[in-house]
């Protein structure tokens, strides 16, 4: 008879791959720190290779235990989502959810949602992170997050998802710049590096320079902002101009500011909203009502 790996041995083993160390995994595991080693053990035993080097200092996963610790994360994500299959046999709408979101939405959105959520489905707690894609993704394969809040499009490799509204883009810039520049805005009429983005790490700076059809690079000032408001307080400033998304601005983000709302040039430009999940997770009936939901509120 075949034995297989249990998946408190793939838990040991994908916790020690985060922390790196025998102690602090077994404290994150709640167990000694020799249950944890002996776990791993047998678990090497069983699978008939090496999957970490270990010596009294430090310790490296083998090429081997890479991969394994990859596939381990998937069969825990697998098994999470058998746990909530007894949940789907009603209408899905209690218990926890764990929601992710990108920090260009969390703001502007997460505030509502909850409230909405509280007032028609009482018994469903919204457990919430706010991070960056690839984090959230991540989380996501990882069976650490049940859904996630995204600005679309991004690669999802292989999750599941649902667009539920779009978000304008709008450039700002300050009343003194403003009343030098001709409307319709031309890129070409901004001085060079008096475009204002965010850091490389959030997706709104590319989906606005796509969106927006800003190709001139030189207008591209090299100094990134971590947020919103950062960028919002430097063109309040007079440094330059910058996108916003709408409902940043519909949620006051631009309040006392002495800032004018242009449009892009060329077409309407915006970002989609969606919301992401695993195609294995049996959880699709909540999904989709947390998709009404977000819906309404975009």
């Amino acid at each position: 008879m075949n034995k297989f790996p249990s998946l408190k041995q793939l838990h040991y083993l994908v916790t020690l791959s985060e922390t790196r160390h025998f102690g602090e995994a077994a404290k994150k595991c709640f167990v000694s720190q020799s249950t944890l080693s002996s776990g791993i053990q047998n678990l090497e035993d069983l699978l008939d290779c090496q999957l970490i080097e270990r010596d009294n200092k430090s310790l490296v996963f083998t090429s081997m235990g890479e991969e394994v610790v990859v596939r381990s994360r998937e069969l825990l994500a697998r098994s999470q989502d058998l746990v909530e299959l007894s949940r789907s046999s009603g209408d899905g709408m209690e218990g926890p959810l764990r929601v992710g979101c990108i920090p260009t939405i969390a703001p502007f959105l997460l505030c509502d949602l909850v409230q909405e959520v509280n007032r028609l489905y009482p018994k469903l707690n919204l457990l919430l992170r706010e991070d960056t894609t690839t984090n959230l993704l991540a989380a996501l394969r990882n069976g650490e997050m049940d859904v996630l809040i995204l600005a679309l499009p991004v690669e999802i490799n292989g999750m599941s998802s649902k667009v539920v509204g779009r978000d304008a883009f709008k450039m700002v810039i300050s009343k003194n710049q403003a009343e030098r520049v001709s409307v319709p805005l031309r890129y070409a009429d901004l001085p060079d590096e008096s475009v204002f983005l965010l850091e490389k790490e959030h997706c709104l700076t590319e989906h606005a320079v796509s969106a927006c059809r800003l190709t001139t690079k030189e207008k591209i000032n090299p100094f990134t902002a971590t947020s919103l408001h950062t960028l919002v307080q430097m063109v309040a400033n007079g440094l330059g101009t910058t996108f916003i998304p709408q409902m940043a601005i519909e949620h006051g983000i631009l309040d006392n500011q002495n800032l004018v709302v242009i449009e892009p040039p060329g077409q309407a430009a915006f970002r989609e909203i969606g919301l992401v999940w695993r195609p294995t997770s049996s959880r699709l009936k909540t999904f989709e009502k947390l998709a009404e939901i977000v819906e309404t509120l975009l």
